[in-house]
C-alpha cells in the first residue's frame, strides 16, 4: 500500500536531536574555537549549514524511489570503491588526526569510508534480496558476500580507520543474522575476527596503546590515558540535573576537541543523567520506529535495506557511549546527529531519509 505520508515521529525524532546537537557543538566548543580561531562561533556555523543542507538532503532522498538503490547498487558501490581508493594518494587524501581519510574541500573535509557505508548497505541488501535461496549454503551464498565486506574492511584499515571500519562490519553482520546465514558461521566468523582484531593491534603499537589505557587509564594519565581520564572527569559531577547548558569545566582546553567523540561527556557534565536518558530516549525513536517500518516490507530489499540503516545508527551510537564511558577502548567514532562533522550529518540523515521513502511504501 502507497502511503502519502512519511513517518513524521521518526522525521521529527532526527530533526529534534540534530538540532540539540547544534546547541552542544557551541557550548562544547566556543572556548576552543575562540582561542584557536577567535571565533567562538566557527564550529557551529560549519555545522549549522551542513544541519540545514542535512535536512533538505534527507527530504529530498525521502521522495527517491528506494527501488532505484537496488538498480544502481553495482555503481554506486563501484563509487564508494574508487573514492576509497583515491583518498589513500598522497596529494588526494588528506591527513587528519594520523589518518588519511579525508577529502579536502576549502576548509571542509569529505570522509568517503561514511559514504561507502551506506553504499555497502544497498549492496549488501541487494545480493541478500537477489540470492535469498542460496543464502544458506555458505560457500556460494554468503562467503562472496564476505569477500566484498572485507576488501572494504581492508581499504578502511589502510587509511587506518578502525573505528569505522567495524561500525561497517558490525553492521552488515546484523543484516546477514536477520537474512538467516547458520548461527554456527557466526561463530565461526566471530572466532576469526578476535583473532583478526588481534593482529591489527600487534601491528600498530597505538592500539596497544589504547588497550592498555583502557585497562588503566592511570598508566599513561598524560599521554594514551588522557581522554578517557578527562571524559570520566566530565560525566562524573553531572549528577542527576548536571552542572547546566555552558557551565562545563572539562571543555576548558581538559578534554581535547569535546565537540567531536567526545560530545557525549559534555551532555553528561551539563544536563547530567536527565541529559543521558533523553538522548537515549531519542535513539531509541529512531531505532524503534525504523524497526517497525523494516518489518511491514514484504520485498526483502526494502526490509534488509532499513534494517541495515538502523543497526548501522545504532551500532555507531553504543560504540561511541561505551568509549565515553570507558566501557571499550578509544575508537574515533562519532555519535551520530550530535558530534561535530559534515560527513558525519549528512550520512545518518541520508540514511534516515532512504528509511522515510521506505515508510511511504506499507
Amino acid at each position: 500500500m502507497k502511503q502519502k505520508y512519511i513517518d513524521i515521529i521518526l522525521f521529527l525524532a532526527v530533526v529534534i536531536l540534530a538540532a540539540f546537537g547544534l546547541l552542544m557543538i557551541y557550548s562544547s566548543s566556543s572556548i576552543w574555537a575562540a582561542y584557536k580561531f577567535n571565533d567562538a562561533f566557527k564550529f557551529i556555523k560549519a555545522q549549522g549549514l551542513f544541519y540545514i543542507v542535512g535536512i533538505i538532503f534527507m527530504l529530498v532522498i525521502s521522495k527517491i524511489d528506494y527501488r532505484l538503490y537496488k538498480k544502481k547498487a553495482n555503481l554506486i558501490i563501484g563509487i564508494c570503491f574508487i573514492l576509497l581508493v583515491l583518498v589513500l594518494i598522497p596529494g588526494i587524501g588528506t591527513v587528519r588526526n594520523g589518518s588519511r581519510s579525508w577529502f579536502g574541500l576549502g576548509g571542509f573535509g569529505i570522509q568517503p569510508s561514511e559514504f561507502a557505508k551506506i553504499g555497502l548497505i544497498i549492496f549488501v541488501s541487494k545480493y541478500l534480496a537477489t540470492n535469498n535461496k542460496e543464502i544458506r549454503n555458505i560457500k556460494k551464498g554468503v562467503l562472496p558476500i564476505i569477500g566484498v565486506i572485507l576488501l572494504f574492511f581492508g581499504l578502511i584499515m589502510l587509511e587506518p580507520d578502525f573505528g569505522t571500519g567495524m561500525v561497517i562490519v558490525l553492521t552488515l553482520v546484523c543484516i546477514l543474522f536477520i537474512s538467516g546465514v547458520k548461527l554456527s558461521f557466526f561463530l565461526k566468523i566471530g572466532c576469526a575476527g578476535l583473532l583478526g582484531i588481534v593482529a591489527l593491534i600487534i601491528v600498530a603499537p597505538y592500539r596497544m596503546a589504547r588497550i592498555v589505557s583502557f585497562l588503566n587509564p592511570w598508566t599513561d594519565p598524560l599521554g594514551s590515558g588522557f581522554q578517557i581520564i578527562q571524559s570520566l572527569y566530565a560525566i562524573g559531577p553531572g549528577g542527576l540535573l548536571g552542572m547546566g547548558f555552558g557551565n562545563s569545566i572539562q571543555k576548558h582546553f581538559y578534554l581535547p576537541e569535546p565537540q567531536t567523540d567526545f560530545i557525549f561527556s559534555i551532555i553528561s557534565e551539563e544536563f547530567g543523567f536527565l541529559g543521558v536518558l533523553i538522548v537515549c530516549f531519542f535513539f531509541f525513536i529512531i531505532f524503534y520506529r525504523s524497526l517497525k517500518i523494516a518489518m511491514q516490507q514484504e520485498d526483502l530489499f526494502a526490509k534488509y535495506l532499513v534494517f541495515g540503516l538502523a543497526f548501522g545508527i545504532l551500532i555507531q551510537a553504543i560504540l561511541n557511549l561505551c568509549v565515553v564511558v570507558g566501557l571499550i577502548p578509544v575508537t574515533g567514532v562519532t555519535l551520530p546527529f550530535l558530534s561535530y562533522g559534515g560527513s558525519s550529518l549528512l550520512v545518518s540523515m541520508a540514511s534516515v531519509g532512504i528509511i522515510l521513502n521506505v515508510s511511504r511504501n506499507n
